[in-house]
Protein backbone atom coordinates (compact mmCIF):
# COMPACT_ATOMS: atom_id res chain seq x y z
CA UNK A 1 0.00 0.00 0.00
CA UNK A 2 1.37 3.50 -1.00
CA UNK A 3 1.27 5.90 1.55
CA UNK A 4 -0.54 9.02 -0.44
CA UNK A 5 1.50 12.47 -0.22
CA UNK A 6 -0.89 15.03 0.53
CA UNK A 7 -0.37 18.05 -1.81
CA UNK A 8 -2.30 20.63 -3.52
CA UNK A 9 -0.16 20.03 -7.29
CA UNK A 10 -1.91 20.11 -10.22
CA UNK A 11 -0.82 18.95 -13.70
CA UNK A 12 -0.14 21.87 -16.13
CA UNK A 13 0.49 19.38 -19.02
CA UNK A 14 -0.87 15.94 -19.45
CA UNK A 15 0.65 14.18 -22.64
CA UNK A 16 -0.94 10.69 -23.91
CA UNK A 17 1.91 8.87 -26.10
CA UNK A 18 -0.83 6.11 -27.85
CA UNK A 19 1.68 4.51 -29.59
CA UNK A 20 4.93 4.86 -27.10
CA UNK A 21 2.11 3.50 -23.92
CA UNK A 22 3.03 6.32 -22.07
CA UNK A 23 1.61 8.93 -20.18
CA UNK A 24 3.42 11.87 -19.67
CA UNK A 25 2.45 14.34 -16.94
CA UNK A 26 3.67 17.78 -15.74
CA UNK A 27 2.62 19.52 -12.31
CA UNK A 28 3.02 22.89 -11.13
CA UNK A 29 5.98 22.07 -8.57
CA UNK A 30 7.49 21.44 -11.61
CA UNK A 31 7.96 18.17 -11.48
CA UNK A 32 7.66 15.54 -14.46
CA UNK A 33 6.71 12.17 -14.89
CA UNK A 34 5.97 9.35 -17.41
CA UNK A 35 4.08 6.67 -16.66
CA UNK A 36 3.87 3.29 -18.64
CA UNK A 37 0.60 2.13 -19.29
CA UNK A 38 0.96 -1.22 -18.00
CA UNK A 39 2.04 0.38 -14.27
CA UNK A 40 -1.35 2.84 -14.27
CA UNK A 41 -3.18 -0.27 -15.31
CA UNK A 42 -1.82 -2.80 -12.40
CA UNK A 43 -1.92 -0.14 -9.94
CA UNK A 44 -5.37 1.38 -10.98
CA UNK A 45 -7.21 2.79 -7.97
CA UNK A 46 -10.76 0.95 -8.79
CA UNK A 47 -12.02 -0.76 -6.52
CA UNK A 48 -11.67 -4.01 -9.35
CA UNK A 49 -8.21 -3.64 -8.13
CA UNK A 50 -7.59 -2.26 -4.86
CA UNK A 51 -10.53 -3.35 -3.08
CA UNK A 52 -12.24 -2.12 -0.28
CA UNK A 53 -9.05 -3.27 2.30
CA UNK A 54 -5.84 -4.42 2.02
CA UNK A 55 -6.62 -8.49 1.64
CA UNK A 56 -9.17 -7.73 -1.04
CA UNK A 57 -6.15 -6.34 -3.54
CA UNK A 58 -5.83 -7.91 -6.78
CA UNK A 59 -2.37 -8.17 -8.27
CA UNK A 60 -2.94 -7.89 -11.84
CA UNK A 61 -1.09 -9.86 -14.13
CA UNK A 62 -0.86 -9.81 -18.07
CA UNK A 63 -0.66 -6.56 -19.00
CA UNK A 64 2.88 -5.88 -20.51
CA UNK A 65 1.15 -4.67 -23.70
CA UNK A 66 -2.06 -2.67 -22.36
CA UNK A 67 -2.33 0.31 -23.65
CA UNK A 68 -4.51 3.80 -23.28
CA UNK A 69 -7.68 4.32 -25.51
CA UNK A 70 -8.47 7.98 -23.82
CA UNK A 71 -8.36 10.56 -20.75
CA UNK A 72 -11.54 12.14 -19.23
CA UNK A 73 -11.30 14.71 -16.73
CA UNK A 74 -13.23 13.68 -13.71
CA UNK A 75 -14.35 17.57 -12.40
CA UNK A 76 -11.35 19.30 -11.92
CA UNK A 77 -9.38 16.73 -9.40
CA UNK A 78 -8.84 13.56 -11.58
CA UNK A 79 -8.69 11.45 -14.42
CA UNK A 80 -10.43 8.62 -15.47
CA UNK A 81 -8.41 6.17 -18.32
CA UNK A 82 -9.68 3.68 -20.40
CA UNK A 83 -7.20 0.90 -21.01
CA UNK A 84 -7.71 -1.33 -24.10
CA UNK A 85 -8.17 -4.48 -22.12
CA UNK A 86 -11.59 -2.35 -21.38
CA UNK A 87 -10.78 -1.51 -17.98
CA UNK A 88 -12.46 2.06 -16.66
CA UNK A 89 -13.22 2.40 -13.73
CA UNK A 90 -10.16 3.69 -11.77
CA UNK A 91 -10.53 7.52 -10.92
CA UNK A 92 -6.80 8.65 -10.73
CA UNK A 93 -6.66 12.22 -9.11
CA UNK A 94 -3.65 14.49 -9.31
CA UNK A 95 -2.80 13.38 -5.61
CA UNK A 96 -2.58 9.72 -6.61
CA UNK A 97 -0.76 10.72 -9.89
CA UNK A 98 1.70 12.99 -8.02
CA UNK A 99 2.12 10.33 -5.53
CA UNK A 100 2.89 7.45 -7.78
CA UNK A 101 5.23 9.58 -9.52
CA UNK A 102 7.08 10.14 -6.48
CA UNK A 103 6.93 6.07 -5.50
CA UNK A 104 6.88 3.97 -9.01
CA UNK A 105 10.42 2.66 -8.87
CA UNK A 106 9.50 1.09 -5.66
CA UNK A 107 6.02 0.69 -6.53
CA UNK A 108 6.96 -1.21 -9.80
CA UNK A 109 9.86 -3.07 -7.55
CA UNK A 110 6.96 -4.21 -5.40
CA UNK A 111 4.95 -5.54 -7.67
CA UNK A 112 7.33 -7.61 -9.91
CA UNK A 113 8.17 -9.06 -6.91
CA UNK A 114 4.43 -10.24 -6.14
CA UNK A 115 4.30 -11.64 -9.74
CA UNK A 116 7.35 -13.53 -8.80
CA UNK A 117 5.90 -14.93 -5.89
CA UNK A 118 2.92 -15.68 -7.02
CA UNK A 119 3.76 -17.37 -10.16
CA UNK A 120 2.50 -14.71 -12.69
CA UNK A 121 3.91 -13.12 -15.37
CA UNK A 122 3.38 -9.87 -16.89
CA UNK A 123 2.60 -11.33 -20.51
CA UNK A 124 -0.59 -12.26 -21.34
Amino acid sequence: MVDFVVNNHVPTEIKLKREEKLLEISFDDGNFFVFPAEFLRVHSPSAEVQGHSEDQRQVVAGRRHVGILSLEPVGQYAIRIEFDDMHDSGIYSWEILYTFGLSQDAMWETYIEELRTLGLSRDP
